[in-house]
């Protein structure tokens, strides 16, 4: 009796059915994250190809409407407590000398059409080329937030 109680200790994947141990193994030679990653790659390589003239016109539209960059990033920690910068396309007016906080500027009106359709999000996909972002994983947050 004492000897099972040892062996069971020792070796816990034994208490386990055969496909849990199976997926305990899996999970510690990292194949299912290797898996993701490439799906993310895939998913996001083919989403960037159709979507790039939709991202093509917004570019337009947004250098248009406003001067400053089509681009904004933001500050976000990832997984492990990685820092990355989270692209999406300028929704506010541009401010070059940074008097209003980001979160207090007044959406455009191609700004308000861009977030009611998620279009702004579109570049996260780069991101998620990059390996910064996850397709099926919650955004970045904030590194305020986290603190």
């Amino acid at each position: 009796m004492l000897n099972t109680r040892v062996t069971l200790w020792r070796y816990p994947h034994r208490m386990r059915n055969p496909a849990q141990s199976f997926f305990r193994r899996v999970d510690d030679r990292g194949a299912p994250d290797h898996m993701r990653r490439l799906l993310d790659v895939l998913i996001a390589l083919g989403l960037l190809a159709m979507t790039a003239p939709l991202m093509l016109l917004t570019a337009v539209a947004i250098k248009a409407e406003s001067r400053g960059p089509i681009l904004v990033s933001e500050n976000c920690v990832g997984l492990g407590g990685r820092r990355f910068r989270m692209l999406k396309f300028r929704t506010v007016p541009h401010d070059p000398d940074c008097t209003t906080p980001s979160w207090a500027g007044k959406a455009t009106p191609l700004g308000v059409f861009l977030q009611y359709t998620r279009i702004e999000a579109l570049p996260r996909l780069m991101n998620v080329v990059r390996g910064e972002m996850s397709i099926i994983d919650p955004d970045g947050r904030s590194p305020c937030f986290l603190d």
